[in-house]
């Protein structure tokens, strides 16, 4: 016998986490927000960042 369609509002917050959890594991792109690098603030590491060659530039 098939499950009985509940609407996603009316399923428990377990039910949610699951059904969610299930959701998440087929998405091709992270949910997580990413932001780009401000290129205007100081960043120590980026100051002493060592070149493709091997070279270090200050």
């Amino acid at each position: 016998m098939a499950k009985p369609f509940v609407p996603q509002e009316k399923l428990s917050k377990k039910a949610k986490r699951e059904l969610n959890r299930r959701k998440r594991q087929i998405w091709e792109i992270s949910p997580i927000t990413r932001r780009s690098e401000n290129r205007k603030r100081y960043d120590k590491k980026r100051r002493y960042r060592i070149d493709d060659d091997g070279t270090a530039f200050f």
